[in-house]
């Protein structure tokens, strides 16, 4: 269930900045013929100062009952530069029966560290708290795909990039994205539609469902906000996709 959870935060909240002072979108998740595994919602609070971006994600139905009731929270708050949000903490929240886990990221900009903090519970018991240096970024794995549509400037030219992220040092702290050509851009609208304002396609690099490559496909509408996300060809299951409500 870890992997279904994963592929909600990596696809659905490429998100832009907005005028608006507050954003909410809600997704649903589907997995193969099972149909709905889970929903989420994200709530991005923003001034001229500072931003607020609070997710939270929900198994449902028999996601629910296999992995003991999952629910996940991702926090960001930070300050704005220039127009783009800077991450100062990020948190991370999972519980999942009688487990929960609490890591929070604290990053100094002033000397470009990161401090993690790991605590674990069980029924009620805290295991385990542990402390850490991680990569430095400005971005967190939240900041950066709101920050996305204005890093890339030009979406209709063909690119491989390559963004860092705090969050994501099972990735070493990387996080690719590729821009379509004109040939392979087909193949993105049949899988997403072609609704799309402009796709993309991030290289999740990790184990998921035993994914053949961690092709996670993804497109985005006139507003800045993913229509739909699709994690492909995962073994004897098919496709996990992640649609816009």
């Amino acid at each position: 269930m870890k992997s279904i959870f994963k592929l909600i935060f990596a696809g659905v909240f490429l998100l832009t900045m907005s005028e608006a002072k507050t954003v909410t979108v809600d997704y649903k998740v589907e997995f193969g013929i099972i149909g709905e595994i889970g929903v989420a919602n994200a709530v991005l609070t923003q001034d001229d100062n500072s931003y607020e971006i609070d997710i939270k994600l929900t198994a449902t139905g028999i996601a629910k009952t296999l992995s003991g009731g999952r629910e996940e929270r991702h926090v960001s708050t930070g300050h704005m530069e220039n127009g783009v949000m800077v991450s100062d903490m990020y948190q991370v929240i999972k519980t999942s029966g009688s487990k929960t886990v609490n890591k929070v990221y604290r990053i100094d900009h002033l000397n470009k560290t990161v401090t993690k903090q790991y605590q674990r519970w069980k029924n009620g018991v805290k295991v385990k708290d542990k402390n850490s240096t991680e990569t430095y970024s400005k971005d967190d794995l939240l900041t950066l795909y709101f920050n996305l549509n204005g890093y890339i400037t030009d979406k209709t030219q063909s690119q491989d990039l390559v963004f860092t992220a705090v969050g994501a040092e099972k990735q070493n702290g990387s996080v690719n994205i590729h821009i379509p050509n004109s040939t392979e851009l087909a193949e993105y609208k049949d899988v997403l539609g072609t609704d799309g304002a402009w796709y993309a396609q991030a290289i999740v690099n990790q184990d998921i469902f035993s994914s053949d490559k961690g092709e996670l496909f993804l497109s985005i509408g006139e507003d800045g906000i993913a229509k739909k996300a699709v994690l492909k060809d995962l073994i004897f299951f098919g496709d996990i996709r992640a649609i816009r409500l």
